[in-house]
């Protein structure tokens, strides 16, 4: 009787749940998570002083794993929510999700783990930005670092002089001070993961004559022929996050460099892709009971041919694995890509991508503490005196000692 009950706990699967927030977009719902045979509960954060109530009733409904995004506003409420219930995982990880928050959060991810983005400066003190704005080459990018979603790249702006950036910050009221280089592209490629895994990738070019890529802006799209090189990059960032699922937005300069603009766990993304990572969390959360979903390198190709209104309804898409016999060589043998490498067949470039768990961590990578810049700026910041910092002191013993 003790072997049977101690087998059936290490099979029992965790109770799931389902994180949504008043006024914000649903990226996941139970349907995401078909063949999941327990009850799925779900949870609804109300804004305003609603935290402790959340808290409750995230106990009370005894959930062990929330599943859903959260916005850059609720950011930081949700990292106390986080330490209030040690023993809830959130998914993805309040430190996967440390660049959604804002721009200065992703470029100061990639700086901690050396990935290519543009040159970028960050001043919350005024005084120092104006004297970088009138000191600086031009043109610049200016970003709104912080807040609402900034779908359409309606918060991002090109300046070509100090006037033109004066007076952009006298009327947006941005802050911190946020600019990069400009770097001119050729376009940029959004690349989807789940476990690591490319799974959809397009590339959005700038109409001609203009440099913002955004489909909303006049941009276009296509999913032919991303190169190999680019990916790699996307699955590097993935990692460095440890997110279960991502997207990366990648300029293609026209030096031929690649260079991150955006990543986040938050990102649109048709109905299929939510299945496929709701069959991935299935899988991570069963211990291997569900499978994972195969998904097949370069499948956007041929998906994307299709009609993006067509693409908004399919739902469950699975592909067969490839195994060689006479139909898949025919078809699959004869299909390769180019890289730097050289050609490679496309089944055998698909084994270099295989979808992979997160890792486990028992700690936080981006405690607020260190890294709220937006709101603890200028807080804990005090003048030492001469006398009191360590370097005086350690000269001053030097000289006793001759």
């Amino acid at each position: 009787m003790g072997k049977k009950n101690k087998k059936s706990k290490k099979n029992k699967l965790p109770r799931l749940g389902l994180l949504y927030l008043d006024h914000v977009l649903r990226f996941f719902d139970k349907s995401n998570f078909r063949g999941w045979p327990d009850k799925i509960e779900t949870v609804v954060y109300h804004w305003g002083n609603d935290k402790q109530r959340f808290i409750e009733e995230v106990k009370r409904k005894k959930i062990d794993v929330l599943i859903g995004n959260i916005p850059a506003t609720a950011y930081e409420t949700f990292r106390d929510i986080a330490r209030a219930l040690p023993h809830v995982r959130f998914v993805p990880s309040l430190d996967a999700q440390f660049a959604n928050k804002s721009k200065e959060n992703v470029t100061r991810f990639c700086w901690k783990y050396d990935i290519p983005v543009p040159k970028t400066y960050i001043y919350y003190d005024w005084e120092k930005a104006k004297k970088f704005i009138e000191t600086t080459e031009y043109p610049k990018i200016v970003k709104r670092s912080y807040g609402a979603s900034n779908y359409g790249g309606y918060y991002v702006h090109k300046v070509d002089s100090p006037k033109e950036a004066l007076e952009l910050f006298k009327t947006k009221k941005y802050h911190p001070v946020y600019m990069q280089d400009f770097v001119p592209m050729e376009a940029d490629v959004r690349v989807m993961l789940i476990g690591h895994k490319p799974v959809c990738a397009f590339w959005r070019r700038p109409p001609e004559g203009e440099w913002l890529t955004n489909t909303s802006q006049g941009g276009s799209m296509d999913y032919q022929n991303v190169p190999k090189e680019l990916l790699d990059l996307a699955v590097k960032v993935s990692k460095a996050a440890n997110a279960e699922y991502w997207a990366c937005d990648i300029a293609v300069g026209e030096d031929g460099k690649y260079r991150i603009l955006e990543c986040a766990t938050a990102f649109a993304a048709f109905p299929y892709i939510r299945d496929w990572i709701g069959q991935y969390l299935m899988w991570k959360f069963s211990n291997g009971r569900f499978p994972l979903p195969n998904v097949p390198l370069y499948n956007w190709e041929e998906l994307g041919k299709m009609d993006s209104s067509v693409l908004r309804t399919l739902r469950y898409i699975t592909f067969g694995r490839y195994t060689p016999s006479y139909d898949g060589a025919f078809f699959l043998d004869n299909k390769t890509k180019q890289t730097e490498e050289g050609e490679v067949y496309l089944h055998e470039l698909d084994k270099l991508y295989p979808m992979l768990n997160t890792e486990e961590r028992d700690y936080e990578e981006w405690p607020s503490e260190l890294w709220n810049f937006q709101d603890n700026y200028g807080k804990t910041v005090f003048k030492v005196p001469a006398k009191k910092n360590p370097s005086f002191k350690k000269s001053k013993k030097k000289k006793k000692s001759k």
